[in-house]
């Protein structure tokens, strides 16, 4: 089933014509408790989701854990959720990955629709069917394949937004934009994010949506081509495990950003990616989202944290590299010294 995406205009008439086509015997509305005051409100008097009955969650990806999980299933349980209910995803990342988990294992799958309202789901989280939750201290290692009946993008949300959840999900964008080619990447290394144009900030999320989506639509379950969406999560996601499991969590998109400055390294050591655009995204990284402060005596411990990445095949670390912006490299392996010399560029360069 190809999953329905829409950028939209008109939400009222989009939502109730996506809940129609489902046609649920209950309706169900998950948020966290930060959307719940910035976003159900957007929402909470359309006639489509009168009667509706509300299930939130905590905030930020420290809730994403099996027992928020449990939470939901044990809402959906008490108030007498069928196989015919469906559930609506009102939130960022954490909440449409964990809801969609939810959803897709309460009664062995119920039905699903995701309203992103952060940047960062609006063009990752919620489109290409992944959903999970983070387990024994490692991100996402827990979720199944399954797409969401239907994605409703509207960039109104994005106005409730603060300046770092902003720059979290245009991390993604930038993303896309080195594995797409160069036009793409030099509008969004020339856009203001201290000044936001919001109507072309809303254009260039179409793009990127589009961007993930061919992929997506190539390689559904990731067994090829979608391994270039890895790009900066290989060392990105070790970031962020590490800031998680030392107390300081960070944003899922600065993680990535940071995780960006190091592939990028590897590609320009690997496969002649070109320095001059290196330095030109680290430039625009140091800018936009700062440094994370490691010392060398975490090495061995990021490393250790990428072993446990889901890319990997028989203990070796799989890198998606580039040869030049939209020259995609997947399976990339590379050493335990070559990893270690771009944390030292990453800390130094």
């Amino acid at each position: 089933m190809t999953q329905n995406v829409i950028i939209s205009h008109h939400i009222v008439e989009e939502l109730s014509a996506a809940i129609e086509a489902v046609g649920p015997d209950r309706l169900f509305v998950l948020t966290d408790a930060t959307t719940l005051e910035l976003c159900w409100p957007v929402v909470k008097d359309f006639s489509c989701l009168k009667g509706a009955q509300m299930i939130t969650i905590g905030a930020t990806d420290e809730a994403k854990t099996l027992e928020s999980l449990a939470a939901v299933w044990q809402a959906l349980s008490e108030a007498g959720a069928t196989r015919h209910s469906l559930l609506i995803n009102l939130g960022g990342g954490m909440v449409t990955d964990l809801g969609g988990f939810a959803a897709s294992t309460f009664k062995r799958g119920i039905a699903f629709i995701n309203i992103p309202t952060t940047l960062l789901a609006m063009v990752d989280a919620s489109v290409g069917g992944k959903t999970g939750i983070n387990f024994n201290g490692l991100k996402n290692e827990i979720g199944v394949f399954n797409d969401a009946r239907t994605v409703v993008l509207d960039t109104q949300f994005l106005r409730t937004l603060d300046a770092s959840n902003l720059r979290s999900g245009y991390a993604e964008m930038l993303k896309h934009g080195l594995i797409s080619n160069d036009e793409a990447l030099n509008e969004l290394l020339t856009f203001d994010l201290d000044h936001v144009d919001y109507a072309a900030l809303s254009a260039m999320v179409g793009k990127s949506v589009g961007v993930k989506e061919r992929i997506v639509a190539e390689d559904p379950h990731e067994h090829g081509l979608r391994k270039a969406l890895n790009l900066g999560h290989t060392v990105g996601h070790a970031f962020e495990s590490l800031a998680l499991a030392d107390g300081h969590p960070v944003l899922h998109g600065y993680a990535v950003a940071w995780g960006l400055v190091c592939e990028l390294y590897l590609s320009a050591v690997h496969c002649a990616f070109p320095t001059a655009r290196l330095h030109q995204i680290r430039h625009f990284i140091d800018e936009n989202y700062g440094r994370y402060a490691i010392s060398c005596k975490q090495y061995d411990r990021l490393h250790e944290l990428m072993t446990h990445d889901k890319k990997n095949t028989a203990g070796h670390i799989n890198f998606t590299l580039l040869g030049a912006v939209g020259d995609i490299r997947i399976n990339q392996q590379v050493t335990k010294d070559d990893i270690l010399e771009a944390l030292d560029f990453f800390r130094e360069g």
